[in-house]
């Protein structure tokens, strides 16, 4: 049997005799929307997991989570903020990983506690598995020591998930074989956020949702309605849902232009609380300066809203498509307020991308990225698995 404390050997015949291989899974923290993923993996027959998480949540968020059917390990907090960014140092991540003594190791990021984890990994001779949902794109940025981590920890990896097209191209660019690598897709409950839709409850004309922050452009957002709503000369309402520190600056620049623009604050919202929200909106703007995907933007399909997304996003060009279900425009107000009174005086056009949004985003499920997942596991126990294949859709 393959334990913590001797050289790792092939998978092959112990899973040949029922072997429950043992995963340990190391992440940062535990969003809502990423609990059914981990709930479909603790029933996976014959693979254990260990769910490890640096912190409950950041700072920054401001989520509660509901009662789980896995057991989430919590290490103990230790970590240090730069540029509104968390970075982990979690050195009782060795005692979780030496108690459960798995025979894979998953991590998913470069903190110092994901390199703990990678360094048992490695010393206790187990296959190590990266997985991220950054994009060539969202990484571009990178200093030469990060570039120089990610070099050793890919060289020493035996399996490979990304979350889209874009993580695959990150990947690429490091020399990883593709036949490595595995899709696991970045999801929501799309059933959840498709019910209770009318188009006759639709309160706002755009709706943004996410932190209140620079890095994800809400006053852009604000300009466009003001913008759109002087090319179709009527006044347009969009709410806001998040908080964060551009909050007054938003509130005080609304207020010059409530002559054109309605501006609703609905601050943090429990998650349950998000599919309505949705329905209650026509259009969904997603001006981000940066943004490894998106998760918001399967939000906004499922719920049939149009989107207009910046390019910055790992979602552009994936799961929302130019002139398919919105519009991927770089950062200029009068372009997206031209595409927005588009869609807003156009009802079969706007009918026709809210549909497709709906249709687009099916693929983005829990089995599909449940699936990814296992696959490489089985992969790096010598175990062949179905790999996940890219979304099989074709614009209509």
């Amino acid at each position: 049997m393959v334990n913590a404390s001797g050289p790792h050997n092939s998978f092959s015949n112990q899973l040949g005799k029922c072997y429950m291989v043992k995963i340990s899974f190391v992440s940062n923290e535990l969003p809502p929307y990423r609990i059914p993923l981990y709930e479909k993996l603790a029933k996976t027959p014959d693979l254990r997991f260990q769910f490890i998480f640096c912190t409950q949540r950041e700072p920054n968020r401001h989520w509660t989570l509901p009662e789980l059917e896995f057991e989430p390990h919590f290490l103990k907090e230790s970590y240090i903020e730069k540029s509104g960014r968390f970075i982990h140092n979690n050195l009782d991540v060795f005692g979780s990983l030496h108690r459960f003594a798995p025979d894979i190791v998953i991590t998913t990021g470069f903190n110092p506690t994901h390199l703990y984890a990678f360094g048992y990994a490695k010393v206790m001779r187990l296959p190590h598995i990266a997985m991220t949902d950054g994009t060539l794109d969202s990484e571009h940025g990178l200093g030469r020591v990060h570039r120089a981590v990610r070099h050793i920890v890919y060289r020493h990896s035996k399996a490979f998930i990304h979350a889209s097209s874009g993580g695959e191209r990150l990947y690429a660019s490091y020399g990883v074989d593709m036949q490595r690598c595995f899709r696991s897709c970045l999801c929501i409950d799309n059933a959840q956020f498709a019910e209770g839709g009318d188009e006759r409850d639709k309160q706002y004309d755009f709706i943004f949702c996410g932190r209140i922050e620079a890095v994800k452009n809400p006053l852009f957002a604000l300009r466009v309605a003001i913008a759109t709503a002087r090319k179709l000369e009527r006044k347009l309402s969009i709410l806001f849902v998040g908080a964060g520190s551009e909050e007054d600056l938003i509130r005080q620049e609304a207020a010059r232009h409530d002559h054109l623009v309605e501006a609703s604050f609905r601050g943090f919202i429990l998650h349950q609380d998000l599919p309505a929200t949705y329905q209650a909106a026509r259009l969904f703007l997603f001006p981000t300066q940066w943004d490894p995907w998106g998760v918001v933007l399967n939000e906004a399909c499922a719920a049939g809203l149009p989107s207009i997304v910046s390019p910055r996003s790992g979602a552009a060009g994936e799961l929302v498509q130019d002139g398919h279900n919105g519009y991927v425009c770089e950062l200029d107000v009068n372009l997206w307020a031209d595409k927005a009174s588009l869609l807003l005086s156009n009802e079969p056009l706007y009918a026709a991308f809210s549909h497709r949004s709906a249709t687009r985003v099916r693929d983005y499920n829990y089995d599909n990225a449940v699936a990814g997942i296992v696959a490489a596991c089985r992969f790096a126990a010598g175990q062949p698995g179905l790999r996940t294949a890219k979304p099989s859709w074709q614009p209509d």
